[in-house]
């Protein structure tokens, strides 16, 4: 019985080393996660031209509604990443809200701008809702309306 309990303890140790010793999965991210990452992602990705993957985010039938009101597809917002020219010193994403309606995901978002326009320094700020649904197991943007917030944010 004593060489049982021994060779049992000493199974229990081996067991346990082994889990400690395997390597460790990272956390799965949730949808909300997911979708502020490629938020994030897809900013980054419209200041450095990274073209390839803004396409790779918007679907077909993809609609922006601009700060002026005007309206346009994914052509007409793959243009405007292309021709994009601006000095931008900093572009902060904040105060993300997302709401997950099972294949559909809403998310509002602000952003803070700052460059030289024009030869003078300007600070602006929009407020985003995006629309986004899960095809295939990747989430793709449907629609992004924005709107030019005035005055301090």
């Amino acid at each position: 019985m004593r060489f049982a309990g021994s060779v049992l303890c000493w199974v229990l140790a081996i067991a346990c080393a082994a889990v400690a010793a395997a390597p460790q999965q990272p956390p799965v991210a949730s949808d909300q996660e997911a979708v502020i990452e490629l938020e994030r992602a897809w900013n980054e990705a419209f200041y450095a031209k990274d073209i390839a993957f803004i396409e790779g985010v918007l679907a077909d039938e993809f609609t922006a509604t601009y700060d002026d009101g005007s309206r346009g597809d994914r052509a007409r917002e793959l243009a405007l990443s292309t021709e994009f020219n601006q000095q931008v010193e900093s572009a902060v994403q904040e105060d993300f809200t997302v709401k997950i309606y099972g294949e559909t995901a809403v998310v509002w978002f602000t952003l803070r701008l700052v460059g030289i326009r024009q030869g003078e320094r300007a600070e602006v700020a929009f407020r985003y809702t995006d629309v986004w649904v899960k095809r295939g197991g990747s989430w793709l943007c449907v629609s992004t309306h924005s709107t030019r917030v005035g005055g301090a944010v």
